[in-house]
């Protein structure tokens, strides 16, 4: 342990005065109002190494982070951990709103009483509840809120087991969460830190409240420390973001001398069609692609419905052989550790190269409960089973597009690597069906990316994070970042509705890019098969004001 005041940012990291603050605030909650591209997540993974390495967080309590997407949890539970190292990583917990409601349901599911009773193999489904069987992803906040309610020893586990709690991109937070953090929290020792953006607040259609940063601030007497930095863009597009910025929030825009520098790419590409859209575009990532650029730092922004307004670029991409992943497709599998195993398995049995997935592979597979020799005779049959695995995907009679080929071998992986280990990768596959649920998934998706081409490893490609270019709404990049950015039809009838909600999603949009901005429009798109033709008006005008912002002064 160190003192708090030898304490220093980690990898000599040097933060704005505000951050410092946050970062280090004892005895306080906090509530950080921060831009895009401003660090939040880094500002809450340097705050977890503060609490853990000065013994503020004193074992054996833990730091709890709350976010509100799959990918923002995982990314900030890696980023402590590079932090902070794995032993002291290993306290803090990071969940969705959904997964933190489902372990309180879980751990004090008696509590439940009458209709909401359950049993204790219950379900979880999209839409349909069953008396005591099976609830919705929409029933996990409610209930964990009523246990925490009606439980006075709920309450009191979780204030016991958390000491400190991070509430990140909290802006976004509904009537219903914040309720539940306010009954497990809101009379426990001062250890909140609420991390927010209110140009973000893009989901109000899931009924975000209005001003949750400011109501968080009185309830919790929060100390506001805004961020206004933005570390991640390259000077020519942060003076777009400044401009933007100047007339969505005058008061927060950055000093113009502050933002001086030639660095960075703003491009604003107009076509006749989609088709002439399509062409230039794929064009452009395969040049990327040839001068070095990483497949995952090329992002595809899209509005809404990426499978209708990207289908053109996705067949022209598709062509030049080049690997891309929709994100509306995907459904975060790329989040959940079973669909991880089980496609790093398909990938070191169809492609020898494979050297990261391999050693990810056998950590997972390592026994570790028996003796040595129990352990190295477990690791010979794995072994075995890869070179086996490998012989019949290389044999002349294996039909590699066919999903059915595929299934016999990954069921043979599946009964080595055994139930008990396979639920023990996720608290969330000990019950009910989700385990199954999510290997057939896994499966489908694989064989939905074997019906473009019937090439395995391009499959592959296209369902890896690493590997694949993304298509994502841009609801799903939030607390993302990409060296290249094209965000597709910047156009009145993609960004239409209420024009501050229009206005902070192509903000925030835009503020994705690190180096290289590309706005695109095009005058005409032909109308998707059925599609109705008010939905979809083949004539397009460009939306004016948003390009305008692109212009330099």
């Amino acid at each position: 342990m160190i003192h708090p005041d030898a304490w220093r940012p980690v990898g000599g990291l040097k933060l704005e005065p505000n951050a410092q603050k946050a970062v280090t605030m004892v005895g306080r909650n906090v509530v950080v109002a921060a831009g895009p591209g401003a660090g939040k997540t880094e500002l809450l993974a340097q705050r977890a190494d503060f609490l853990l390495r000065t013994g503020i967080c004193s074992y054996p309590r833990r730091i709890l982070a709350v976010s509100f997407k799959v990918d923002a949890a995982r990314n900030l539970r890696e980023r402590v951990r590079a932090r902070s190292g794995t032993r002291l990583g290993a306290r803090f917990d990071s969940f969705t709103f959904h997964a933190f409601a489902k372990r309180l349901i879980d751990s004090f599911r008696p509590a439940l009483a009458g209709q909401n009773a359950l049993d204790a193999d219950y379900r979880i489904d999209l839409t349909d509840r069953i008396e005591r069987e099976q609830i919705t992803l929409n029933d996990l906040v409610p209930l964990a809120l009523e246990i925490l309610e009606s439980n006075k020893y709920a309450v009191g586990g979780v204030r016991q087991a958390y000491s400190h709690v991070f509430l990140d991109e909290f802006q976004d937070c509904t009537k219903a969460q914040y309720e539940l953090i306010k009954v497990a929290f809101g009379q426990s020792m001062p250890a909140i830190t609420a991390v927010g953006d209110t140009k973000q607040q893009i989901m109000a259609w899931a009924g975000a409240l209005d001003g949750v940063l400011e109501t968080f601030a009185e309830d919790f007497a929060g100390v506001p420390l805004p961020l206004y930095q933005n570390f991640r863009s390259a000077p020519r597009l942060r003076r777009m973001q400044n401009r933007m910025i100047a007339d969505m929030d005058p008061g927060a825009i950055t000093p113009w001398a502050e933002l001086v520098g030639e660095e960075g790419v703003v491009d604003v590409l107009s076509f006749d069609t989609e088709f002439d859209e399509a062409e230039n575009v794929s064009h452009l990532i395969e040049e990327w692609l040839n001068d070095g650029i990483d497949p995952s730092e090329i992002g595809i922004l899209i509005r809404q419905e990426p499978h209708l307004v990207a289908a053109e670029l996705g067949r022209k991409l598709t062509e030049r052989g080049i690997a891309f992943r929709n994100e509306q497709e995907s459904q975060d599998l790329g989040a959940e550790p079973v669909a991880a195993l089980l496609l790093n398995f398909v990938r070191v049995i169809a492609d020898e190269r494979q050297p990261t997935a391999y050693t990810e592979l056998m950590r997972v597979m390592k026994r570790s409960n028996g003796s040595e020799e129990e352990a190295s005779r477990h690791d010979s049959r794995v072994k075995r089973m890869l070179l086996e695995s490998r012989r019949i995907v290389r044999a002349p009679g294996f039909e590699p597009a066919e999903i059915g080929s595929w299934r016999p071998i990954v069921e043979e992986f599946l009964d080595l690597v055994s139930l008990p280990v396979l639920t023990a990768l996720s608290p969330g596959y000990q019950q009910g069906t989700r385990l199954m649920d999510l290997i057939e998934s896994t499966l489908s998706a694989f064989q939905r990316e074997l019906s473009v081409d019937g090439d395995a490893i391009k499959a592959l490609k296209r369902l890896s994070e690493v590997d694949a270019i993304r298509f994502l709404t841009i609801h799903k990049c939030k607390g993302l970042e990409f060296e290249k950015v094209v965000v597709l039809g910047v156009e009145t009838k993609f960004f239409w509705g209420n024009a501050v909600a229009a206005m902070s999603e192509y903000f925030v949009a835009i503020s994705r890019a690190k180096n290289h901005l590309v706005l695109t429009h095009a005058g005409h798109r032909v109308r998707p098969d059925g599609v109705p033709a008010w939905r979809w008006p083949e004539q397009r005008i460009a939306q004016s004001k948003m390009l305008g912002y692109a212009t330099e002064s």
